[in-house]
């Protein structure tokens, strides 16, 4: 995928600090978009040029990707940049807590994922070299303390991209992961349980959007957290 322009691409999450970046970005670049979040307001509020699709994915991954396909024509990406964090030890973990970490990280993204790929291989069979982008993060390479349930979130994810790649690259399908260190989003204030500590300074959250988007347009397989 050397060139984004007309590439009809769904950004999953698009109203988050990274989402948002990556969606402007790609509406720069001349992709095609549709943007998917919760919030219509919010999803408004980017006021790009993009279909807007508001919806939960813990329950509409499937719906979402069709109605993607349908308003663009066609899917040739999904970049998925959803997700939410929890604080603290192993041992004060509640089982709800537990459960929405796993739901938004990883069953909703691989949900998504698995009602896309119909579409993609479409795409693939134009010779339109179709894309997948997950964003695990630096958790996945390197679990962390205090975030533990967290860090098995985005490695369950991560693990499922290096398998799903590996059964779809015949296909002519790349699944890209990227793993960035802590990136100045806002999300750790937005935390679903426990409080933050007191992180240093994490990456700017435009050039880690930089660095995905130009991943996306150069055919990278994979983009390690050495890579931000």
């Amino acid at each position: 995928m050397t060139e984004l322009r007309g590439k009809r691409i769904l950004v999953v999450g698009a109203t988050g600090g990274l989402g948002s970046r990556i969606a402007r970005r790609l509406s720069e670049a001349g992709a095609v978009l549709a943007l998917s979040a919760r919030d219509v307001d919010r999803l408004d509020a980017l006021d790009l040029a993009a279909e807007t699709i508001p919806a939960d994915l813990h329950r509409e991954s499937a719906a979402v990707v069709a109605e993607a396909e349908r308003r663009l024509g066609g899917l040739d990406a999904v970049v998925i940049a959803s997700g939410v964090v929890a604080f603290g030890p192993a041992s004060e973990l509640e089982p709800e807590t537990v459960a929405d970490l796993f739901a938004v990280n990883a069953a909703s993204p691989i949900e998504l994922i698995t009602a896309a790929l119909p579409a993609l291989s479409r795409s693939a069979e134009e010779g339109r070299e179709p894309a997948v982008v997950t964003i695990s993060g630096i958790v996945a390479e390197a679990p962390t303390a205090g975030l533990a349930a967290y860090s098995a979130s985005k490695a369950a994810l991560a693990a499922f991209m290096v398998a799903a790649g590996r059964e779809n690259r015949r296909a002519g399908i790349r699944l890209l992961d990227a793993r960035p260190g802590h990136t100045e989003t806002g999300l750790v204030t937005r935390a679903i349980a426990g409080t933050a500590p007191a992180f240093p300074a994490g990456h700017d959250a435009d050039h880690v959007a930089g660095v995905i988007v130009d991943a996306i347009a150069s055919g990278a397989r994979d983009l390690p957290s050495s890579a931000f």
